[in-house]
C-alpha cells in the first residue's frame, strides 16, 4: 500500500498556492517590460483577451487530468496510456520545472540582495553585483534552500500553510505601491501609454508576445496545474477555482504596469528598457525619489514573495513524481532534487560576469537569445519546452485520453460547465495546439 497523497485543506488554500506558482516574475519582471516594447495599451488589452480565450481553457484541461488521475504529470498519463511514448510529455514537464528552477531561482536570488541594497541607498552597480562569483552563488542557494524548507512539510502544512502568509503579504504591498506610484507627477502620461490602446502599434510580433506572456504566464506547459489538480477533491469547482487563479495572476501583472510606468514617466525613462528595467531603471528612479529608497525595498520584498511562490511550485512537480513513482520520503526527495537543481543552476549563477566561459557559453545562435548560460537555459526550458510541453499536453487531453472525459471531470463539481462545454472540446482540440505552435515557430524565428 502506497502512502496517502496530499490534498488541499480549503479551496482558498488550492487557490493561493495555483496563483502563487502563477503570480512570479513573469509578472512583476517581464510583463511590465515587454508591454513597454509592444507599444503599451494595446499590448495589454490583447494580454487580458488570450488569457481568457487560450490560457484558462487550458488551465482546465491540466487541473482535470491531475485530479481525474490523482496524480504527477508521468503517473497521469502513465494511468491512462501505460508504457506510451505519450509518457515523455509528462517526463518533459518533470524536467523544466527543474530546468526553469536551476535559473528562476538565480534571478530570485538578486531580489533578496536588492531589498538591502535599497535600504542601504546602494542603488548601482547592478553588473558588478552580479559578476560577483561568492554572493551570486551564496544568494542562490539561500532561495534553494528556502524553497526546499517549504516544500519538504508537504502540500497541506508546508505550500498551502505558507501560500496563505505569503500571498496575502504579496498584495499588501502591491495595493501600497499602487497607491504611492498614483501620487507620482508622471502618473498620468505613464497611465496612458499603459491603459490607451493604440492599435496603430499592433502588428503580428505584438500579438504573439501576448499570447506568449498570457500563456506562460499562468505557469502553464510543464504540468505543475497537473499536479495541483491532483491534490484536489472531486467535489471542488475546477471553473471557479481556474477562473480565481487567472484572474489573481491577470490583476498582479497589470498593477506591476500601474506602479512600474507612473514611476518611468515621472523621470523621464524609456519604458522600452528591456530586461534591466526592474534591476537597473527602477532602482535609480527609487533613489531620487523622496522616500523613494524605502519604496524601493518594499518593491523587491514583493519581488522576492513572488518569486518564492513560484519557486515553491517549480520543485513540487518533480518532488510529486519521485514521491508518486519510487515511494520515496518526501523530506529525502525535496534535498536530492534540490541538490541537482543547484548543480544544474550553478553555471547560471556564474553566467553574469563571473565566468567568461558560462558568460559567453553561446551553444544557442545569439539571433535567438544572449550568450550567457542563463538566457541560454531561460531559452531552452522557458520558451521552447514549456511550448513543446504546452503542445503535447492539449493534444494528450483532446485526442488521445479523450475529450469527453476531461469535459466529464471539469464538469463534476461545475454544473455551469455544460452550457460551454462544447466550445471547450473546440479549443483544446484545435485552437489551443495551432496557437501554442505559431508562439513556438515564432519563437525560434520562423515568423
Amino acid at each position: 500500500m502506497s502512502a496517502p497523497r496530499g490534498q488541499w485543506n480549503s479551496k482558498i488554500g488550492f487557490i493561493m498556492a495555483a496563483a502563487g506558482s502563477a503570480i512570479g516574475l513573469g509578472n512583476i519582471w517581464r510583463f511590465p517590460y515587454v508591454t513597454g516594447e509592444n507599444g503599451g495599451g494595446a499590448f495589454v488589452l490583447f494580454y487580458v483577451i488570450f488569457v481568457v480565450l487560450i490560457g484558462l481553457p487550458y488551465m482546465y484541461a491540466e487541473l482535470a487530468l491531475g485530479r481525474a488521475t490523482q496524480q504527477n504529470p508521468v503517473g497521469a498519463i502513465e494511468k491512462i496510456r501505460p508504457k506510451s511514448f505519450w509518457r515523455m510529455a509528462g517526463f518533459l514537464g518533470v524536467i523544466t520545472g527543474v530546468g526553469i528552477l536551476s535559473f528562476y531561482a538565480v534571478i530570485a536570488g538578486w531580489t533578496v540582495a536588492y531589498i538591502y541594497k535599497m535600504f542601504v541607498g546602494q542603488v548601482g552597480g547592478f553588473g558588478a553585483f552580479v559578476a560577483d562569483p561568492w554572493s551570486e552563488i551564496s544568494l542562490f542557494a539561500l532561495f534553494v534552500a528556502l524553497t526546499s524548507l517549504i516544500v519538504q512539510k508537504g502540500v497541506s502544512e508546508g505550500i498551502e500553510r505558507w501560500s496563505k502568509i505569503l500571498m496575502p503579504l504579496f498584495f499588501i504591498l502591491l495595493l501600497a505601491l499602487v497607491i504611492y506610484a498614483m501620487t507620482l507627477d508622471g502618473a498620468g502620461k505613464g497611465l496612458e501609454f499603459y491603459l490607451k490602446p493604440d492599435f496603430s502599434k499592433i502588428t503580428g510580433r505584438t500579438l504573439l508576445a501576448a499570447l506568449g506572456q498570457a500563456f506562460f504566464s499562468l505557469s502553464l506547459g510543464m504540468g505543475t496545474m497537473i499536479t495541483y489538480g491532483s491534490y484536489l477533491s472531486k467535489n471542488d469547482n475546477l471553473v471557479t477555482s481556474g477562473v480565481s487563479v487567472a484572474l489573481f495572476d491577470t490583476l498582479i501583472a497589470l498593477f506591476a504596469g500601474l506602479i512600474i510606468f507612473p514611476a518611468l514617466f515621472t523621470m523621464g525613462k524609456d519604458p522600452s528598457a528591456g530586461p534591466t528595467l526592474v534591476f537597473v531603471v527602477l532602482p535609480e528612479l527609487f533613489a531620487q525619489m523622496p522616500g523613494g529608497l524605502v519604496v524601493g525595498a518594499l518593491f523587491f520584498v514583493l519581488l522576492t514573495v513572488a518569486a518564492l511562490t513560484s519557486t515553491i511550485s517549480l520543485l513540487e512537480v518533480p518532488v510529486s513524481y519521485l514521491i508518486d513513482d519510487h515511494k520515496m520520503d518526501r523530506k529525502t526527495i525535496v534535498w536530492i532534487v534540490a541538490g541537482i537543481t543547484f548543480l544544474l543552476g550553478l553555471p547560471s549563477a556564474l553566467s553574469q560576469g563571473a565566468s567568461e566561459f558560462f558568460s559567453n557559453f553561446g551553444l544557442i545562435p545569439a539571433s535567438f537569445t544572449s550568450a550567457d548560460f542563463l538566457s541560454q537555459m531561460s531559452f531552452i526550458f522557458g520558451d521552447i519546452a514549456l511550448a513543446v510541453g504546452a503542445i503535447s499536453l492539449s493534444i494528450f487531453v483532446g485526442w488521445v485520453w479523450g475529450i469527453d472525459k476531461a469535459a466529464d471531470e471539469v464538469e463534476k463539481g461545475a454544473p455551469l460547465f455544460a452550457k460551454t462545454r462544447g466550445l471547450w472540446k473546440f479549443i483544446i482540440r484545435f485552437v489551443i495546439p495551432l496557437v501554442i505552435l505559431l508562439v513556438l515557430l515564432n519563437t525560434v524565428h520562423i515568423f
